[in-house]
């Protein structure tokens, strides 16, 4: 076998699917949020306005982080050095994890380069470590969590999406005394809906099951300090291990899990992925510890966030758009074809100056593309 004609035989096929991904160049304006320079391949620039940013509340442009950021660079310079066991470990590291910490109310935190990393690195050791473990993982689950999953080793059981009767269904067919894992996410992603928390932890509860609670969309835009939709429904409390990410609502980078100080010690002490990374530069967790602080502090933004979400998805409804069933702040579109749906974004781009990247197979299931449209408090409405 010729490996280069296989692998043009390969992208030749995702481009007849529709499934080639393709990339705008944008360049983010400072104080414009959510606008951007589209540096089109002809050579011009033009402004659009992007509605699929996950820097949620635009605080990747709040003045605080910057500040934070400049103040870091110029003190500490732009890297490490290394990883966190070889001279790697910063003072804004630090800080940054007692801060998060501090956020969903655990004994310790743990900083990591991504969330994609965050869940490979916790829920692959843990599942590893603990000797006959069974791990339960919603259906809908990000790739993230189910590669740490499968790297871990432990059996797995995936319950139907929030289904707790499944959930329990499964729970029930493991031996009472063996260690158990239920992973789930509190807003899901792609369809925007939210999972019965309480629900599961009382199961939890029941069954002798450690929570592993995947916040990544919900940190910084729900619940009275921005620590999630668990603080929000009043049971932050009862999730063993939360997992976050600064790259979104806090609008920097990196992920970090957060929970009982034994736990945190364990992944730090044993995951792979951690243990030999560079660690983070320490601009962006000073940034990211300004954007926690912020949030923690006024919930302005959150507010103004939540009103503009409303308008948006009465303007589409009323538009007569078919929406996945949301309860946050994604408002996805669904199209249901891979080729019409990169044409819808085309056409928003070039005719309106709207960027919204379709979501294809494998992020979605085949027949579910959308344009996952994100709303932005800084944001004016074009649909009306």
């Amino acid at each position: 076998m010729d490996p280069f004609s296989h692998f043009e035989a390969l992208l030749a096929e995702t481009r007849l699917d529709g499934r080639y991904r393709t990339f705008i160049d944008l360049e983010r304006i400072v104080g414009g949020f959510p606008k951007a320079l589209w540096h089109r391949p002809d050579g011009q620039s033009r402004e659009v306005t992007v509605w699929c940013s996950n820097d949620y509340l635009g605080m990747g442009h709040n003045p605080d982080v910057l500040s934070s950021m400049h103040e870091a660079l110029l003190h500490s310079g732009a890297g490490t050095g290394g990883t966190r066991n070889i001279s790697g470990t910063n003072h804004q590291h630090v800080a940054l994890e007692a801060e998060l910490a501090d956020l969903h109310g655990k004994e310790a935190a743990l900083l990591f380069t991504s969330g994609w990393i965050s869940n490979l690195a916790a829920l692959g050791t843990l599942g590893r470590l603990l000797p006959g473990c069974a791990v339960f993982s919603d259906a809908l689950n990000h790739n993230s969590m189910i590669e740490g999953i499968r790297r871990s080793g432990a059996e797995k059981f995936i319950f139907r999406h929030n289904d707790v009767a499944h959930l329990e269904e499964l729970l029930r067919s493991v031996a009472p005394d063996r260690p158990k894992i239920i992973a789930f996410e509190s807003v899901y992603s792609m369809d925007g809906d939210v999972a019965p928390i309480a629900a599961i932890c009382d199961l939890a509860d029941r069954y002798g099951a450690i929570t592993y609670l995947d916040e990544v969309h919900a940190v910084g835009m729900y619940g009275r300090t921005g620590a999630g939709v668990a603080e929000r429904e009043g049971v932050a409390n009862r999730i063993t291990i939360v997992e976050g990410t600064l790259a979104k609502a806090f609008g920097v980078m990196g992920g970090y899990v957060a929970g009982p100080a034994l736990l945190v010690d364990v992944i730090r002490s044993f995951a792979d992925s951690f243990i030999f990374t560079t660690s983070l530069c320490p601009h962006l967790a000073a940034g990211a510890a300004a954007a926690v602080r912020h949030l923690k502090a006024d919930s302005a933004l959150r507010d103004r966030q939540q009103a503009a979400v409303a308008r948006a998805k009465g303007l589409l409804e009323a538009e007569g758009f078919a929406l996945a069933p949301t309860q946050s702040h994604i408002l996805p579109v669904l199209i249901g074809d891979a080729h019409l749906c990169r044409q819808t974004s085309e056409f928003l781009l070039e005719r309106h100056g709207i960027y919204v990247q379709p979501i294809n197979y494998p992020t979605v299931a085949r027949g579910q593309e959308r344009l996952r449209t994100t709303e932005h408090p800084q944001k004016r409405s074009k649909m009306n």
